[in-house]
């Protein structure tokens, strides 16, 4: 996760994350990305169920019931655990997890326990009602998936109605006061929609998004071949932080990211280092601390099964399950090889990776990504874009 208005417009600097020691637990949310402790963030996949067919979907959703979903109860004693560890936020997700009834009685009891709780969603299910619902429970962040204006959203979500009903579902967030955002992931068929998404932003006094790279899992491992090629995410990239800057500039500012691709760090530091060296200084020191991809470490994943998963998107490769072992044991057996080599995943990546000069920014950016292609999951990832001449 790559802060663009954080590093390029400069609204982080190094010392507010060391004024708080950089622990995950004393961090606000804008700057956990840069704690030393590295406690997992952790996105807990509540259900499998979808009201839409997104093509891309990592969690190959279904408009149907499953009957391997954790229990109210067994969810519980996965927040009872999480926040022990320290967990600093639980991420619900899915599938859609508005189909989930105990969805707010799950997410105030993370809350209760002294996570931050927030929901990854397509909006649609949200109406005022619920939305009042989320905001009484205390519920910190509701992201929202659009991939583009009406008629690409709606052919990438696979439903008709898809954009106008998430639409709706932003403004029931705004009006019962809970932070929303928007999530948007890029490809070659929506690369012109970014500016429509700044627009939109602007319009609907949305105050953050998120531009996710394609990670190639569940149906997304269909898309590779529709992925932004290099010469593409560099563009998407610079009009990312050409926009952020300009609404930036005309007091106007919001909180963009672009997210699973940590070549966007050096790349923005070496935009920087052209355009105003004394940040680019900075920037470099904010990205050491972020540290890259932090699949198996910083980021975990809980599976609506109760399978726990180095990130959402690594699901073929379970290191064990909660209703045998806790979260927080799973997470520390490092006699588990893959776990233990994600610890320290530097070591162990190969190729333009293994000489990279980024290596202590990028950490070799995404394994699972690299293993979708190649079938090894320590080559370089494939949607690296960054030169020989920029990583040499």
């Amino acid at each position: 996760m790559i802060g663009i208005s954080k590093l390029y417009c400069g609204t982080v600097e190094p010392s507010d994350a060391l004024r708080y020691g950089r622990q995950s637990a004393r961090l606000p949310s804008h700057l956990l990305q840069f704690a030393a402790d590295k406690r997992p963030v952790v996105v807990w996949n509540i259900t499998r169920r979808c009201n839409l067919k997104c093509v891309h979907c990592y969690a190959l959703a279904k408009d149907r019931a499953f009957d391997n979903e954790l229990t109210t109860a067994q969810g519980k004693a996965l927040l009872d655990d999480l926040a022990a560890f320290g967990v600093p936020v639980i991420l619900f997700s899915g599938g859609e997890p508005m189909v989930r009834k105990d969805l707010p009685e799950l997410a105030a009891y993370a809350v209760e326990k002294g996570m931050r709780a927030v929901i990854s969603t397509n909006g649609t299910l949200i109406t005022p009602e619920k939305a009042r619902i989320l905001k009484q429970i205390g519920l910190s962040y509701v992201g929202i998936s659009l991939d583009g204006m009406q008629a690409v959203n709606d052919r990438f979500r696979g439903v008709r109605g898809a954009f106008a009903a998430a639409m709706q579902g932003i403004e029931n967030c705004k009006a019962a006061g809970i932070k929303v955002g928007l999530r948007f992931t890029i490809n070659k068929f929506n690369l012109d929609e970014i500016p429509k998404m700044f627009q939109l932003l602007e319009e609907r006094d949305i105050p953050r998004a998120c531009f996710y790279h394609l990670v190639y899992a569940g149906r997304g491992s269909e898309l590779v071949k529709e992925d932004a090629s290099h010469a593409e995410s560099r563009r998407a990239v610079d009009l990312i932080m050409d926009l952020t800057k300009k609404l930036h500039d005309r007091d106007k500012p919001k909180e963009i990211l672009t997210v699973d691709n940590h070549a966007d760090g050096p790349y923005v530091y070496l935009r920087l280092l052209r355009e105003n060296p004394a940040r680019a200084k900075q920037v470099l020191e904010l990205l050491q601390m972020n540290e890259g991809n932090s699949s198996g470490r910083g980021i975990g994943c809980v599976s609506w099964d109760g399978e726990v998963y180095a990130d959402q998107f690594w699901r073929h490769y379970s290191f064990g399950n909660v209703l045998k072992r806790p979260f927080s044991e799973i997470w520390q057996d490092l006699s588990e090889p893959l776990m233990a080599k994600l610890k320290e995943k530097k070591k162990h990546v190969k190729g333009r990776c293994a000489r990279c000069r980024w290596l202590d920014v990028c950490a070799g950016n995404f394994r699972v990504r690299a293993e979708a292609v190649s079938g090894d999951v320590w080559a370089p990832d494939p949607a690296c874009y960054l030169s020989d001449e920029e990583i040499a």
